[in-house]
């Protein structure tokens, strides 16, 4: 398994364009750091699409699973923190 990039938001700044391509082009997301602590990637947006859609179906199958459940009604609370939880 490949190496994800990961960078300085300052060195990030210097080459964004080849950051983005990268991103694009090889489908390679690249992670930024901030004083050493990953803060946040750069990512093709069909990654972020199928990530969205990911979570998308899994908050349904969460839901679906709990509307099928004999017991008192769960708040709709309880199942977005479950699934935000199971970080998966």
């Amino acid at each position: 398994m490949t190496q994800t990039p990961m960078e300085s938001i300052r060195d990030v700044r210097a080459h964004l364009a080849e950051v983005v391509e990268r991103a694009d082009r090889d489908d390679t997301p690249t992670v930024i750091t901030r004083r050493g602590r990953q803060v946040a990637a750069v990512v093709s947006t069909e990654v972020l699409r199928r990530y969205q859609e990911w979570e998308e179906r899994e908050i349904n199958r969460i839901i679906d699973e709990r509307m099928a459940n004999p017991a008192a009604g769960i708040p709709i609370e309880d199942v977005m923190r479950e699934t935000l939880e199971r970080g998966e």
